[in-house]
C-alpha cells in the first residue's frame, strides 16, 4: 500500500471522531452567523431607538453566542487527538517497515535521510493534518457563515464582497503550483542536509583519521547553503501570495465604507444594517480569508508535498515472502552472488554451500568483505542479483515470513533491549516460554547472574537500557535468541563486547543447542570452535576446516599468523 493510499485510509477510518468534529463546527460557527445581525439589532432597536437597556440585552446575547462557540472550540481540541493519532502511528509504521525492508540500508549505520522522514515529513504530516482540522475547517465555515449572516442583513452590500474575493482566489490559485514546487525544493534539501550531516558526524572519526576536515565541512556547508535558497526562494513565493490575498481581503472592507453611507442615506439601509456588515467584514470574514488562504498555501502545501516525498521514498514495500512450507532447516545456497548496487563489484559472488542441522560455520575475512551482506542473504533479508538460497528445499524468500521469523533468528551486533522487565526481554521471540526455560536459556549463554542483578526475572530494565553495558545487553539479546524455537543462528559479530572467555562460552552453549549455528567472527578463536570455517576474500571465497584451509589458504594462514603470532601456536590451539 502506498504512503497516499495509507493516509486517506487511516483519515477514513477516523469518520466517527470526524463526525464530532462537524458537531463541534457547527458551534464554533454560530458566532460567525449571528455577529453582525446580533449587533444590527442592538443599533436599530436599542441604541438608535433610544432603548439603551434594549441594546444591552442584545450584546448580552452575544457574549452567551461568543461563549457557545468558544465551548465548541474547546471540544474541536479534545477530540482532534483522537483523530490524528492514529494517522500519525499508521505513517510512522510504514516508514519504519520501509527503511528496515529496504535492500539498499546500510545494516551498519544509521539511516540519517529515513530519521529526517520520520522526525520532519511525518510530524508535518502530522500536524498539517491538525492545522486542517482545526484551522482550516473552521475558517472555511467562520467565512461561510459570515457571508450568509452579511446576505441575511444587507444583501446589496454583500455582492460588493463577492467580485474581489473571487477575483482574489482565482489568482491565489495561480500561484499554487509555484509554492507547491518550491516547497517541495525545501523539503528536499532539508533532508539531504540531515543525510549529508549525520553522514559526517557518524564517520567523524575517519574524516579525521583522513584528514578530511575541510572535504566534509564543505560538503555540510554546501547542503546547508542549498537549503538556505530553497527556503528564500519559497519565502519569495509566500511574500507574493500575501499580498494576493491582502488586496482580496481588505478591498471588500473599503467598498463597503465607500458605499454604505450613501445607502444609509438613501434609505437602503439601516445604520444598524451598516455596522453589522462592518462586523461581519472586519472582525469575522476578513481575518478568516487571510487564515484560509495562509492555511491553504502553507499548510496544505506542506501535507501534499511531504506525503508525496514519503509515497516516494519510503513508501511502504510489497509484502516480503511467499506462501511456500519448508522441509526441515537445512540451507542449500548454488550461485549465490550480490553487489551494492547494478555496477557495484560483487562482495559475493558464485557462492556455493550446505549446511544441515549440526553444523557450526564460522564465516572469517577482513572487514567489509560481505560477511554481514551474506547473513542477510542467508535470513532473505536481501535478495541477490543472482543464485539461490533455499531453506528446507524451498526458496527462502517464497517462505511464509512468519515462518522464516520462527526459524531463523539473526543476533546482530547491536543488541536491542527494550524497556520493560528481563522476562519482557528474553521472552519476546517465546512468549509461551514459562520462566524456568527463559532462567535455563540465560544460564545456557552465561547471563544468569547478569539477570540475579537485574532483580530476577520480573526486574526493571530502563530506557535504552540504562545501567547495562554493551556486553551485558548482547548477553540478554543471546538468551533472547537461545529460549526461542529458531533452528538456524546466525551471530553477526553478536559477541563482540563480551571478553574471549564470554564468548566461546555463549558460542558453545548455542552449538550444543541443535540446528544449525553460523558465526560471522569477530574474532578468529571463533574459527576454532567450528567445524567448518568459509574465509571470504573478494573472489577467492574457500570453505573447509581449520586444519585444511592453513594449508590451502595464503590469506587464512596469514590471518591466523597475524592473530597467533606464530603459525605453530595456531596448530597447537
Amino acid at each position: 500500500m502506498s504512503i497516499t493510499k495509507l493516509y486517506w485510509g487511516s483519515l477514513g477510518r477516523q469518520w466517527r471522531g470526524g463526525l464530532v468534529l462537524f458537531g463541534c463546527s457547527v458551534l464554533e460557527s454560530v458566532p460567525a452567523f449571528l455577529s453582525g445581525r446580533l449587533v444590527a439589532l442592538a443599533v436599530d432597536r436599542g441604541f438608535a431607538a433610544g432603548d439603551p437597556l434594549t441594546g444591552v440585552l442584545w450584546l448580552l446575547v452575544f457574549a452567551l453566542v461568543a461563549v457557545i462557540g468558544a465551548l465548541g472550540s474547546r471540544l474541536v481540541w479534545r477530540q482532534l487527538g483522537m483523530v490524528i493519532e492514529p494517522i500519525r502511528d499508521a505513517l510512522v509504521t510504514a516508514v519504519v517497515s520501509g527503511i528496515l525492508r529496504n535492500g539498499a540500508t546500510s545494516r551498519n549505520a544509521p539511516d540519517a535521510s529515513g530519521v529526517a522522514r520520520i522526525t520532519q515529513h511525518v510530524e508535518v504530516i502530522r500536524d498539517a493534518t491538525a492545522g486542517l482540522l482545526v484551522q482550516a475547517r473552521g475558517m472555511l465555515v467562520t467565512t461561510v457563515a459570515a457571508l450568509a449572516g452579511l446576505f441575511t442583513v444587507a444583501g446589496g452590500l454583500a455582492w460588493l464582497v463577492a467580485v474581489p474575493v473571487l477575483t482574489a482566489l482565482v489568482l491565489f490559485a495561480c500561484l499554487l503550483p509555484a509554492l507547491a514546487a518550491r516547497q517541495r525544493a525545501v523539503a528536499i534539501a532539508d533532508e539531504r542536509t540531515a543525510e549529508v550531516a549525520g553522514g559526517v558526524l557518524v564517520g567523524m572519526r575517519d574524516v579525521v583519521a583522513c584528514g578530511a576536515e575541510q572535504t566534509a565541512g564543505m560538503a555540510v556547508f554546501d547542503a546547508v547553503d542549498d537549503q538556505a535558497r530553497a527556503a528564500v526562494r519559497m519565502a519569495q513565493a509566500t511574500a507574493m501570495r500575501t499580498l494576493v490575498i491582502a488586496i482580496g481581503g481588505f478591498s471588500p472592507l473599503v467598498l463597503v465604507l465607500l458605499n454604505a453611507p450613501g445607502m444609509v442615506a438613501a434609505g437602503e439601509l439601516t445604520a444598524g444594517a451598516a455596522l453589522g456588515s462592518l462586523v461581519y467584514l472586519a472582525t469575522t470574514m476578513q481575518p478568516a480569508l487571510q487564515g484560509l488562504a495562509s492555511t491553504a498555501s502553507t499548510v496544505v502545501l506542506r501535507l501534499l508535498v511531504a506525503v508525496r516525498r514519503l509515497s516516494e521514498v519510503a513508501g511502504e514495500p510489497p509484502e516480503a515472502g511467499g506462501g511456500a512450507e519448508p522441509a526441515g532447516a537445512a540451507i542449500s545456497v548454488r550461485g549465490l552472488t550480490f553487489g551494492w548496487g547494478e555496477h557495484a563489484e560483487p562482495v559475493v559472488r558464485g557462492l556455493d554451500l550446505d549446511l544441515v542441522p549440526g553444523d557450526h560455520l564460522a564465516v572469517v575475512g577482513p572487514s567489509g568483505i560481505g560477511k554481514s551482506t551474506l547473513a542477510g542473504l542467508l535470513t532473505g533479508q536481501l535478495e541477490p542479483q543472482d543464485g539461490l538460497v533455499r531453506l528446507g528445499g524451498v526458496p527462502v524468500r517464497s517462505v511464509r515470513p512468519e515462518v522464516v521469523h520462527r526459524m531463523v533468528a539473526l543476533i546482530p551486533q547491536e543488541a536491542y533491549v527494550f524497556a520493560g522487565t528481563v522476562r519482557e526481554n528474553l521472552a519476546l521471540l517465546a512468549p509461551e516460554a514459562t520462566d524456568e526455560r527463559l532462567y535455563e536459556a540465560a544460564r545456557a549463554v552465561g547471563a544468569g547472574d547478569l539477570v540475579d542483578r537485574l532483580g530476577g526475572l520480573y526486574g526493571e530494565i530502563g530506557h535504552a537500557a540504562e545501567g547495562l553495558s554493551a556486553g551485558q545487553a548482547q548477553l540478554l539479546g543471546l538468551a533472547r535468541v537461545y529460549a526461542s524455537q529458531a533452528e538456524v543462528i546466525i551471530l553477526d559479530e553478536a559477541t563482540a563486547h563480551l571478553d574471549p572467555a564470554a564468548e566461546a562460552h555463549a558460542e558453545r552453549a548455542f552449538a550444543a543447542r541443535g540446528g544449525i549455528l553460523v558465526v560471522i567472527a569477530h574474532r578468529l578463536s571463533s574459527a576454532l570452535r567450528a567445524n567448518r570455517l568459509l574465509v571470504m576474500d573478494g573472489d577467492h571465497t574457500l570453505l573447509g576446516t581449520h586444519e585444511g584451509l592453513l594449508a590451502e589458504s595464503a590469506r587464512y594462514a596469514e590471518m591466523m599468523r597475524a592473530w597467533t603470532g606464530t603459525p605453530e601456536r595456531v596448530r597447537a590451539s
